[in-house]
C-alpha cells in the first residue's frame, strides 16, 4: 500500500526580487516519487541538503517496505519468535500501535496478509474465496502483537501475520527529510512524498504555499489552500479501484470486512507533522464521511477536509 494517495497540485511561485534561488528535486522512493523543493543561496547548498535528506527517505524505505524482501520488516514478518529492533522500526511500530489503538484499529499496522491478498484480488478481478478471506483476516490484529518500545522486540502471537506501514511510513519520511533540510539551514523546503506534503517555511515573499487539493477529478482543485510548516495528506480512491461484479472497490482495505472500501470518499488531513497526517487520512475515509472530520479533529489534526 506504499502508492496508494492522491497527488495534490503543488503550485510553487517565486519573488523575482528574493535573493534566495529555486530549486527542485526528484528520486523514485516506497514504490512513488520523492520531490524536495526548496530555496536556497546556491545550487550546492542545495543539492548538498537535499542528497542527505534522500538518505534519510532511503534509510526509512530499507526499514519498512514490504515490497523489498531483505527489509527489517519482510524479515519479521511470519515468524513467531521475539525479535530485536532498530531503533528507526522501534520508532516507527511505536507510532504505528499508538495510532491503532487511538483509532480502534481503523489503522493497522499488522493488516499485511489482507493487504497481500487484496492486491491478488485486483490483479485477478475476482474477490476471494470465503474461507481464504475468513483465514486471512484471522492473521491480523495489532492487539496479537508483543510490541516493547522500551526493549525495541516485537513478538507475533498467531502464524502468518506480518507489518504493512505504508499507511504512515511516506508521511514519517518526509518528516525526517525537512528535518534534514532544516538542519543544513534551508527550512524553506517541501517534501512531497508520493500524495503526501510535507511544508516547512514559506517560499520568499509569500504567506505560504499554495497546495491544490483534488478528491475525484484529476483536472481539477477542490480547493487551493496557502500553508506553511505543515504537513497535507488526501486518501480516496481517484486513482485506485477496482469493479468486481458490478461493485467498486477502494484500494483502501476495511479491516472490518477484508476487502477493499466501498464507500466513495475522499479525506484530506492538514496537520502538524507528516507522520500524523498521513496515519490519518486512510482511517478517517474507513470511519465514514459522517464521523471522519470529528475524529480526526479529535486525534489532532488541525482540519479535515471530506468529500463524498
Amino acid at each position: 500500500m506504499l502508492a496508494r494517495f492522491v497527488l495534490p497540485l503543488l503550485l510553487l511561485t517565486i519573488s523575482s526580487a528574493s535573493a534566495l534561488e529555486r530549486f527542485h528535486y526528484e528520486r523514485p522512493l516506497m514504490g512513488t516519487t520523492f520531490g524536495i523543493t526548496c530555496y536556497a543561496d546556491t545550487e550546492t547548498v542545495a543539492r548538498e541538503a537535499a542528497e542527505e535528506a534522500f538518505a534519510k527517505a532511503a534509510e526509512v524505505n530499507a526499514v519498512a517496505s514490504d515490497y523489498l524482501p531483505n527489509s527489517e520488516v519482510s524479515r519479521l514478518n511470519g515468524t513467531t519468535e521475539t525479535e530485536k529492533l532498530s531503533p528507526l522500526l522501534a520508532d516507527l511500530l511505536r507510532v504505528s500501535f499508538e495510532t491503532a489503538a487511538k483509532t480502534e484499529g481503523l489503522f493497522d499496522p499488522t493488516i499485511s496478509p489482507l493487504t497481500k491478498l487484496w492486491r491478488e484480488t485486483r490483479k485477478t478481478g475476482k474477490l476471494p474465496d470465503p474461507e481464504l478471506l475468513k483465514k486471512t483476516r484471522e492473521a491480523c490484529g495489532w492487539q496479537d502483537v508483543d510490541f516493547s518500545f522500551a526493549e525495541k522486540t516485537l513478538r507475533f502471537h498467531k502464524p502468518g501475520m506480518g507489518l504493512d506501514l505504508g499507511g504512515m511510513a511516506k508521511g514519517y519520511t518526509a518528516d525526517r527529510m525537512l528535518e534534514a533540510m532544516v538542519h543544513r539551514g534551508i527550512p524553506c523546503s517541501c517534501i512531497a512524498a508520493g500524495g503526501d506534503l510535507r511544508l516547512g517555511d514559506a517560499p520568499p515573499d509569500k504567506a505560504g504555499w499554495r497546495v491544490g487539493l483534488k478528491a475525484f477529478d484529476d483536472d481539477r482543485n477542490e480547493e487551493v489552500v496557502e500553508l506553511a510548516n505543515c504537513a497535507v495528506s488526501t486518501s480516496g480512491d481517484l486513482h485506485q479501484h477496482v469493479e468486481i461484479e458490478g461493485k467498486r472497490y477502494s484500494h483502501i482495505i476495511d479491516p472490518a470486512t477484508g476487502l477493499g472500501m466501498t464507500e466513495h470518499v475522499a479525506v484530506t488531513i492538514i496537520a502538524d507533522t507528516g507522520t500524523l497526517s498521513d496515519a490519518l487520512d486512510t482511517p478517517m475515509c474507513l470511519a465514514g464521511a459522517d464521523k471522519a472530520e470529528a475524529l480526526g479533529l479529535k486525534l489532532g489534526a488541525r482540519r479535515v477536509i471530506v468529500r463524498h
